[in-house]
């Protein structure tokens, strides 16, 4: 049964992975677009701090309202057959977000001035003014975007994806364009103004067929007590804190990095990103896969299987980004040198977004434990708990934040040391607490997994610490080519050593793996040959 339910995860995941891994290839164009044409400078940092707060509100709809709210209600009615009732309560929250969204817009570009050291703290003088300036533009952004978000959830309840898929391709297009196209003729407005047509174009895309879907059913109305919209509000509210609470801790460290040298946000920035990258296609992919079965179990009361189902998910998770981190910090540099030092990012830039992720890296395993914990409580109904723990780690992240800036010479390192830390600690508050809640966790099996790809993961780091220098020394690291085989060759090499300490350690998580997706290949084969 465990080998069933897990095998379900499993593809699924590969499903949800790939297509995670298209989006976030994109992202890493438009980071080295903006490394390239403007560099880790004091411009830079004022244009990422600018988009803070638009970006942090962008993150609440998208990331709480559609998700936890008004996707899974709307669906609701629409599986009923009930889609006149539907577009009534998706007509009244689409209504209420559009006019909050631009009562927003409003109120942030007349109040820009004061909202500015929020984000921006240690700016002054031209760094200042020139903040203003771009958080007014940045601004009527949001708008658009969240509409592009409003969007993408309407023709997600219709199993409609095609569309939604293209609309951040759209975005990154725009901003890439704006870096490459303005960026020499009118600098970091550039960037500004391609992340507004960016948002204007990816909402654009899917209006049409949002159109033809509400045609008929879409009412110009404002109804508080429709069941529907306080179902939608009662289930945004937690998920929404829960995300305020991330993105605050981020703008944290982006104030404390705006009292530090010049070019410490950018480095910080970067040095997330590549993080991101293992934890959005793995850690959100499992979770997102996981997310469904667990709801499941847990309403059919078969709560051992629910136990095994999320330890299996956490199991792969660190068996995948344990080794994750551990490559990442032994190849910083190359990784940080391949990916954005061109044109006005140089060398020391690498140095500095390189030091960042050396510090970022632990926090990898942390995080992706978090995304599966996260998905456990939410499929127990239990939305408070994640709540409350992060606002425990908020006050820690900021009080280890500014101790470490102030006692240690870490400089912008400290910040994601602090951040790393706090995750650590997130993580665990989390487990101890479902452990208590369940009487149970599997927590052997889940050490033992840990243990062994702790030890496997220090043998490949070893050797592609060496590797990485083999190969440099051998390459062209000024050319593009160069840096490749450097990176890849050393990744290469981990893999190889990695797969095999974990067959010496006789670990199941990769052999459960490799089972799983043959036997998925080998179905589409033979359907392949059944066709023909």
């Amino acid at each position: 049964m465990e080998n069933q339910t897990s095998g379900r995860v499993a593809r699924a995941a590969g499903i949800v992975m790939f297509f995670i891994l298209v989006s976030r290839i994109l992202g890493f164009v438009r980071e080295r677009a903006i490394a390239e044409v403007f560099g880790r400078t004091g411009v830079t940092d004022v244009f990422f701090a600018a988009f803070s707060i638009p970006d942090l509100m962008y993150q609440l709809l998208v990331g709480g309202a559609l998700s936890s709210a008004f996707i899974p209600v709307f669906t609701q009615y629409l599986a009923k057959g009930e889609e006149e009732e539907a577009w009534y309560a998706a007509s009244v929250f689409l209504n209420l977000i559009v006019l909050a969204l631009a009562v927003f817009m409003i109120l942030g570009v007349i109040f820009t001035p004061s909202l500015a050291p929020l984000v921006g703290i240690g700016f002054g003088g031209e760094q200042r003014e020139l903040l203003i300036l771009l958080m007014r533009v940045t601004f009527p952004a949001v708008f658009f975007t969240a509409l592009s978000g409003l969007a993408m959830g309407v023709l997600h309840s219709y199993q409609r994806f095609t569309l939604p898929a293209l609309g951040p391709i759209i975005y990154n297009l725009g901003q890439i364009l704006g870096a490459y196209l303005l960026g020499p003729i009118v600098g970091i407005m550039g960037m500004a103004v391609g992340t507004i047509l960016g948002s204007i174009g990816s909402f654009s895309l899917q209006l049409p067929q949002v159109i033809r879907k509400a045609k008929g059913y879409y009412r110009p109305v404002i109804d508080l007590s429709h069941p529907g919209i306080r179902r939608m509000g009662r289930l945004m509210l937690p998920a929404v804190i829960g995300l305020s609470i991330s993105q605050i801790n981020i703008i944290v460290g982006q104030n404390l990095a705006s009292l530090l040298e010049t070019g410490s946000i950018v480095a910080l920035r970067l040095a997330n990103r590549l993080i991101n990258f293992p934890l959005g296609i793995f850690a959100m992919g499992i979770s997102t896969a996981i997310f469904p079965t667990l709801s499941s179990l847990v309403a059919r009361g078969e709560m051992l299987e629910f136990r095994r189902t999320f330890s299996f998910g956490l199991r792969v998770v660190f068996f995948i980004t344990i080794p994750s981190a551990v490559g990442m910090a032994c190849l910083s540099v190359p990784i940080v040198r391949l990916l954005f030092e061109s044109g006005e990012f140089t060398a020391a830039d690498t140095a500095a977004t390189a030091y960042a992720l050396l510090f970022y890296a632990p926090g990898l395993i942390a995080q992706a434990g978090i995304q599966i914990l996260t998905r456990i409580y939410y499929s127990l109904q239990d939305t408070i708990t994640p709540v409350k723990i992060g606002l425990v780690t908020v006050v820690i992240n900021f009080l280890l934040s500014f101790s470490l800036l102030k006692l240690t010479a870490l400089n912008h390192g400290a910040i994601a040391l602090a951040y790393s830390i706090t995750s650590i600690i997130n993580m665990l508050i989390a487990l101890v607490i479902l452990r208590r809640k369940l009487g149970g966790i599997d927590g052997h099996r889940v050490v033992l997994t840990v243990l062994k790809s702790t030890a496997a993961a220090i043998v490949m780091g070893i050797g592609v610490y060496y590797a990485g220098s083999y190969l440099g020394g051998r390459v062209d690291l000024a050319r593009g080519l160069g840096r490749l085989l450097q990176v890849s060759g050393s990744i290469f090499v981990g893999v190889i050593l990695y797969l095999a300490s974990a067959a010496l350690l006789k670990m199941e998580e990769p052999r459960f793996l490799w089972v799983t997706f043959a036997a998925r290949l080998m179905r589409k084969r033979s359907g392949t040959t059944s066709e023909r």
